[in-house]
């Protein structure tokens, strides 16, 4: 048995939740300070790939990453090569997967009390003082729910994937990738077992995802509690 699409959806995954978490939380953060119209058009931009076919966006990525694309030329000047690479499915994910990450955060920052954060500021406290020490903590919640969706997004891309990175065995072939190719070559066999390990590590991915936030709230509750008392 090879498993190395398991080995190559895990190491995708990690790393484009690593990613998309910090660029999410910083574009959610971003947008919230735009005023208007500006917002709408920025938020409806980074939000698209959320509402997009993937194949789609993975045809938008073919057009930047590619030979004849503006990013491809520009990459190849330093022999750098994306597509049909491993760097290309971790693209693929943190594209597909960004939207869930900012959407997340952003929701988390407006349902913040607004005059917790002027108390913070008539108290003197400096916006970056004031963002680590009463937002974060505040949004923690929303964005640890945002950061467990976006790594389950990544773990089950497969048609921006496809697009960008192709099927090459030990390279790009993901879990989903792997079980297309299965079904395809009518080893139904090697799909279900594929099929299996996927919704088992959806199911542990789900259960965190509902664990994780209800936890910190139970210990902020109690917290609470324990000072009043």
């Amino acid at each position: 048995m090879d498993w190395s699409p398991l080995l190559i959806s895990m190491k995708t995954s990690i790393l484009a939740t690593a990613i998309t978490f910090f660029i999410g939380i910083y574009a959610a953060h971003s947008v919230l300070k735009l005023k208007g119209k500006l917002q709408w058009v920025v938020d409806g931009l980074f939000t698209l790939p959320l509402v997009l076919p993937p194949t789609v966006a993975g045809f938008f990525l073919l057009l930047l990453f590619g030979k004849r694309g503006p990013v491809g030329k520009l990459l190849a000047l330093f022999e750098i090569r994306i597509v049909f690479s491993w760097s290309a499915t971790v693209i693929a994910a943190v594209v597909i997967a960004f939207p869930l990450m900012y959407r997340s955060a952003k929701a988390a920052f407006e349902q913040i009390d607004k005059n917790v954060v002027y108390a913070g500021r008539t108290l003197g406290l400096s916006e970056r003082k004031i963002f680590w020490a009463i937002i974060m903590p505040l949004a923690l919640p929303g964005i640890i729910s945002g950061g467990i969706l976006s790594f389950a997004r990544a773990l089950g891309e497969f048609g921006a994937t496809l697009m960008i990175a192709g099927n090459i065995k030990g390279v790009t072939q993901t879990v989903p990738v792997a079980i297309y190719s299965a079904t395809q070559g009518n080893k139904m066999e090697q799909a279900m077992l594929w099929v299996a390990i996927i919704v088992g590590i959806s199911f542990v991915v789900v259960f965190f995802m509902n664990y994780l936030p209800n936890r910190k709230r139970y210990v902020a509750k109690a917290v609470k509690q324990k000072t009043r008392g």
